[in-house]
Parts: C-alpha cells; sequence; structure tokens
C-alpha cells in the first residue's frame, strides 16, 4: 500500500521535505544563528552580518514555528518582545 502524502508536500521522502522547508539560505542562517550564536530575539536576526530583509525574516521565522523547529514565547521581562528557542526537533537538526 502507498504512503500518503500531506498536501502541502511533494512527498515524503526525508530529503524533499528537507530541501522544501530548507530549501534557502535564510532559513538555514536562522537556524545557525540560534544554535551557535544564541540569537533569541527579532531584532537579533536582524544584526546579522548577512541583513536579512524584515519580511523575510517575519516569514521564515513563522515557517520554522509552524513546522515544529522553533517556539516562540513572550519575554517576560519585555512582554512586547518574542523570544525564539529551538524546538527539540530542531536541536535533533544538530
Amino acid at each position: 500500500m502507498a504512503k500518503q502524502t500531506t498536501p502541502s508536500r511533494r512527498s515524503d521522502c526525508p530529503i524533499s521535505v528537507g530541501l522544501e522547508l530548507f530549501g534557502d539560505r535564510w532559513t538555514f542562517l536562522i537556524i545557525r544563528d540560534l544554535m551557535f550564536t544564541n540569537k533569541r530575539y527579532y531584532s537579533e536576526f536582524l544584526q546579522s552580518p548577512e541583513k536579512i530583509a524584515t519580511n523575510i525574516l517575519a516569514d521564515r521565522l513563522a515557517l520554522l514555528e509552524k513546522e515544529g523547529i522553533i517556539n516562540k514565547s513572550i519575554d517576560p521581562t519585555h512582554r512586547s518582545k518574542f523570544i525564539y528557542k529551538l524546538s527539540q526537533k530542531g536541536i535533533d537538526l544538530l
């Protein structure tokens, strides 16, 4: 019996899914910053030397959150800011 694919995916192949999710440099750079430079805030990602545009950053963060790679929570000390962290699924990428 053939495996059914999710409507938003071309296939269930791990390589194909990985390319769909991480197929652009911005997504990789955000994950890099979360893993290795301990960036946690939107403004910190904007300060990266690669100069990601705000609309692209917002889109990629939303995608990573939707896919369960990152978690987004309200900063308890600055209620108007969000903190972004790798989820266990994101940590497993390492």
